[in-house]
């Protein structure tokens, strides 16, 4: 059936002549064992941190099951959509014919509610992969498994091994919690306990460094955006493997499947032998204490102790929480706790060094792409200019290669690595406050460079975000505003990552195996996932051998939700069944409205205010009533020409006279609004009555939970049209407002404030 429907796809001309190629080597499976899976997708009540919510499950469990293939078969995989929306999987990090990638609208169509959609492909390599849903949020919610590729023989000595997924786990409803980042709530931070009220900051000394980085337009260096009740291991907040016995050596197969959480993962006993990362076979390595980005895939090896049990903790990146599985019976080995990280003692760290922070994620001219100026503008300064990259290694150069490295005693004749040596690697050299992410430990087996005759393409990503809209994006171009990445065949393309944010981005090249060039030169490992730290620089090329577009994105799924992806593309013609599937509609995913209001009720005033916006544009209603007959409200429709600043235009209703809602002026006004440093709010105007008014606002956390703002604002009149009493030729207005706010949870807060219209009142504020 396979042979006939490849045939008659052919015959028929339905694909370039790329694709034809391709399908031509896939066609050729008649001698391939076949391994068939059905994988279900459905809806379901389940409860992973302590509450009943819907979750998505597949084959009715969280995670998914563990597919498991030998290297050199032929997988069918039949998945069947039983929800009442879309969905779609991805096959992270398999080398796969691109029609079946998964990314829905990209590169295969939607599976849709009800229907199943057959994936075919063989399987070329072996190792540690995972799957998850590429359909909006829904990775978050539980769309996601382990896949096992066994080598044709076995090249490494060990006993038995456990599939380790990792995971977050949240009790809201993703598109919920993607809606308040981007309304620029700070509860997540609150909630979670790594909030930096100004009270604290001032008690440490930092107040200066607080100061820079509000200059900067930034609260604090923000390590994690979200709160999550439970981190998962294989969909358990702790579990026993009481079945490995004592000197058993297990191989643990390390998956991050979080869709936010990068975790730092530490052993109980001896220290555990690194052997792969990204399913790709390195240089075997004692390395306790391990960074693992989201979508990274670690390969372990360890020996169970004779008299007890080890821990394996995992640490949530920003010390959130925790999660244990424990390998063996009886006393147990405790893996070493990981300190929770020193926001503010980061951010006098960061205030030292010289560099530049707040790098726009929207600019004001998209369809101009200028990486190597915004490199030159932003990040750390005093390097050399980045216009050649003169700074990055050169693949054709051997480096020393790290500590230790070269008594590792590989074995390959006999098809074995010899275990024996294994030394603990070196800190990176450097003083750097993000040395500690660094990818030195990992050394191929075996040269990973290429020929130094191919041509190379540089290209540098700068990356960046706004945390205040939460829009993420590549050079300051979110996704909707991007070009394709235009990738040649048969030559080298370099790209640079500068990531210009406080936060680390997890970048994942689709279809594809990359160098990360470290200090290992010719042997840098091959990855498929690269984590780049806050405002550090990382290299990763590859030859260019396929066909077709390709995601690339960096892996948070909040960050990818919010435009940090592009489509690389080798320019060949498009599969012709991807014909009703637009690329637009995926692109479109990243750029939706969203909505969000508050209401306060107090003793002196009721007020709304309601946003609808996306990258671009927002519509802004608000209505203030005070209870002693005043009352303003205004519609405003507002354009954001990059990160910062925009233009507005809407209509103003207001009382006539003050204390009575016998009459009411109604005028249209116009003006911009603009983020200063320091992050107050600055609004710029005027009306149709030519009256110019500005207006300035903040709020600041002074304790954690307890907010206190401000606003004033002062209307000009210079009898342009009003005539002024007593022929003066200038009449002013000034109104102001203060108070303070505590909350209480996500939604409600108690609040107290004096408005120079409405008077003194408290009450509840209700945020939806």
């Amino acid at each position: 059936m396979r042979t006939l429907l490849l045939t008659l796809f052919l015959s028929a001309g339905l694909i370039g002549q790329a694709q034809t190629d391709e399908m031509s080597v896939e066609g050729n499976v008649e001698n391939l064992p076949v391994h068939e899976y059905t994988l279900t997708i459905d809806q379901q009540i389940v409860n992973k941190a302590g509450k009943d919510v819907v979750g998505m499950t597949i084959n009715g469990q969280i995670p998914g099951p563990t597919l498991e293939f030998i290297e050199g078969e032929y997988a069918i995989i039949h998945v069947k959509n039983n929800m009442d929306v879309e969905t779609s999987i991805h096959w992270h990090g398999l080398l796969l014919p691109n029609f079946y990638d998964g990314v829905p609208y990209i590169t295969t169509p939607p599976i849709e509610p009800g229907e199943t959609f057959t994936y075919e492909f063989s399987i070329k390599q072996n190792g540690t992969y995972w799957y998850h849903s590429h359909t909006g949020l829904q990775e978050q919610s539980g769309v996601y498994g382990s896949i096992v590729i066994q080598p044709k023989e076995k090249t490494l000595d060990y006993d038995k091994e456990l599939v380790v997924m990792l995971s977050d786990w949240t009790n809201e409803k993703p598109k919920t919690v993607l809606r308040y980042l981007k309304r620029g709530s700070e509860w997540f931070n609150i909630r979670k306990g790594t909030s930096t009220p100004l009270n604290q900051v001032i008690a440490r000394g930092a107040l200066g460094a607080q100061l820079k980085f509000w200059k900067q337009r930034m609260n604090s260096a923000d390590i994690a955006d979200i709160y999550y009740p439970a981190f998962l291991i294989n969909g358990e907040q702790t579990s026993e493997h009481p079945e490995f016995k004592p000197g058993d050596k297990v191989r643990l197969r390390v998956i991050d499947g979080g869709a936010s959480t990068s975790f730092w993962m530490t052993f109980g006993g001896e220290d555990p032998i690194l052997i792969a990362a990204d399913g790709k076979d390195v240089v075997p390595v004692k390395h306790n204490k391990t960074f693992i980005g989201i979508a990274e895939t670690y390969d372990y090896i360890v020996t169970i102790p004779q008299d007890g049990k080890i821990e394996f903790k995992i640490t949530a990146q920003d010390g959130s929480g925790t999660a244990s599985t424990f390998l063996g019976s009886g006393k147990i080995y405790p893996a070493p706790e990981v300190p929770k990280p020193d926001k503010i003692a980061l951010m006098q760290k960061i205030a030292k060094m010289k560099m530049r922070m707040g790098a726009p994620a929207l600019k004001y001219r998209p369809n101009i792409d200028e990486p190597y100026k915004m490199a030159e503008n932003w990040g750390m300064k005093g390097e050399k200019s980045m216009g050649k990259m003169s700074n990055m290694p050169m693949d054709n150069k051997v480096e020393k290669p790290a500590n230790g490295m070269e008594n590792m005693n590989m074995n390959m004749k006999e098809g074995k690595m010899d275990m024996n040596k294994e030394t603990k690697m070196s800190p990176m050299k450097g003083m750097n406050a993000f040395s500690e992410y660094n990818y030195d430990y990992l050394k191929s087996p075996n040269k990973t460079s290429y020929d130094k005759d191919v041509p190379v393409k540089e290209i540098l990503l700068n990356l960046t975000g706004n945390m205040q809209r939460y829009i993420w994006s590549l050079n300051g171009i979110p996704l909707s505003e991007a070009d394709k990445i235009k990738i040649e065949g048969d030559q080298v393309t370099r790209i640079t990552f500068n990531n210009l944010t406080m936060m680390h981005h997890p970048m994942h090249l689709h279809g594809h195996f990359f160098r990360v060039i470290n200090e290992n030169g010719e042997y840098s490992p091959l990855k498929h996932t690269v984590n780049v730290p806050p405002m550090s620089k990382i290299t990763i090329e590859f030859y260019g051998n396929e066909y077709g577009d390709w995601f690339f994105h960096c892996h948070i799924l909040y960050h990818l939700e919010a435009g940090m992806a592009r489509v690389v593309s080798y320019g060949t013609p498009r599969d012709s069944r991807m014909k009703e599937f637009p690329a637009s509609t995926a692109v479109a995913e990243t750029d939706k409205f969203y909505t969000w209001g508050i209401v306060d009720a107090a003793s002196n005033l009721g007020r709304i205010n309601l946003v609808s916006s996306n990258i671009r544009n927002q519509f802004n209603l608000g209505a203030e009533f005070g209870w002693n007959k005043n009352m303003e409200a205004e519609f405003t429709y507002q354009r954001y020409l990059y990160d910062y600043l925009s233009v507005f235009g809407g209509v103003n209703i207001e009382n006539a006279t003050p204390d009575s809602y016998d009459s009411f002026n109604t005028t249209a006004v116009a003006g911009i609004r603009f983020l200063t440093p320091y992050l107050f709010s600055l609004d710029a105007r005027i009306d149709s009555q030519l009256r110019p008014r500005i207006g300035v606002g903040r709020s600041i956390m002074l304790f954690k939970k307890f907010l206190a703002f401000g606003y004033y604002e002062y209307t000009f009149d210079f009898g342009w049209v009003n005539t002024l009493p007593n022929n003066n030729n200038f009449s002013g207005e000034s109104l102001w407002s203060a108070g303070a706010e505590y909350m209480l949870s996500r939604d409600f807060s108690l609040m107290a404030s004096y408005d120079s219209r409405f008077g003194g009142g408290a009450g509840l504020s209700v945020r939806f």
